[in-house]
């Protein structure tokens, strides 16, 4: 795999430092049942990398030492952590938000019977891989089989309230584009995913994010492989708005990696770029004596990803 970071460190992006923490999103290992093309994680089945128990035991008391309202779950999979179920519980019993990000066919691995009913009776905000309403285009990048899989997860969650007007129980999707472009505007195709995804399959859910992908790990080395790379930085450069500066997730988001080391984002994360600027480790632990206001964010060229044309975050597009 071609390594993307010395290409993107050639690329200056304007400074910027942390607002107040609110969400504490944590990777809780790299297995995972699928192996995306646009994944910037790199995650597959293969991966063996798995937070131990004594970093989880460190989660709840950061969230309540910090005291952080959100606790965003990602992997891989990160309901494929044996540990996840107890991690939710415990949180959702200090009122705090939780988000799985799922990747829908996971509800049909065996040993994750039952997730489904978990996540609705946690009341678990569930954010979901959707790539296209279309079969050809998901499975394409996600693999064979995957859309029919995703649908029919969705229709379970549907009927156990996710998505569902006045149920509380938050079902949002994800796109990301099939290859090196921008993701269209958000809105229009929110609109289209609902119309098509209630006509054909009866499928609702509220809100759609649209993401850049990143020209890292896995979808880096393919830009870099078909020699696509400097192109797309340049699309991701030519496209940059300084608006959507103050709204990107490394402000209030800190990135905790399955070891429970620190990162600005999930991103910086997998560039194995520590958290801010002086190059020096800090882990989980450390935010139970201090937080992070104010301090310097480690950016590079990759960084223009979030804030090109409507910008792009965890919570989908910044400019509404």
């Amino acid at each position: 795999m071609h390594d993307t970071l010395p290409l993107l460190e050639k690329t200056r992006f304007p400074s910027i430092h942390r607002a107040h923490l609110d969400t504490l999103q944590v990777n809780l290992g790299y297995k995972c049942n699928q192996s995306c093309v646009h994944c910037h994680v790199n995650a597959g089945p293969n991966r063996t990398e798995m937070m131990d128990e004594t970093t989880m035991a460190l989660i709840p008391q950061v969230l309540a030492a910090r005291e952080i309202g959100t606790l965003d779950l990602t992997g891989g999979a990160p309901e494929l952590h044996e540990g996840f179920r107890d991690l939710v519980r415990t949180a959702r019993a200090m009122d705090v938000r939780v988000i799985d990000r799922c990747n829908l066919t996971i509800l049909f691995e065996p040993g994750q019977e039952g997730l489904a009913e978990f996540l609705a009776d946690q009341r678990v905000e569930v954010v979901a891989s959707m790539p296209c309403y279309l079969a050809t285009n998901v499975d394409k990048q996600r693999g064979d089989g995957v859309f029919d899989l995703s649908i029919a997860a969705l229709q379970k969650l549907n009927t156990l309230g996710y998505g569902q007007e006045g149920s509380g129980l938050l079902l949002n999707l994800v796109y990301n584009p099939q290859g090196a472009s921008l993701p269209p505007d958000q809105i229009t195709l929110q609109g289209d995913y609902k119309r098509e995804l209630r006509k054909h399959f009866g499928i609702v859910f509220n809100e759609l994010y649209a993401l850049t992908n990143m020209p890292i790990q896995r979808f880096g080395s393919t830009l870099v492989s078909k020699g696509t790379f400097d192109a797309y930085m340049d699309l991701l450069k030519d496209s940059f708005q300084a608006h959507n500066l103050p709204g990107v997730m490394c402000r209030s988001t800190v990135s905790v990696d399955w070891q429970g080391w620190l990162s600005d984002c999930d991103f910086n994360q997998q560039l194995g770029l520590p958290l801010g600027t002086s190059g020096l480790k800090r882990h989980l632990r450390d935010l139970l004596k201090t937080g992070l206001d104010e301090q310097p964010i480690r950016v590079a060229g990759h960084c223009f990803g979030c804030t090109a044309g409507q910008g792009s975050s965890c919570g989908g597009a910044l400019e509404h």
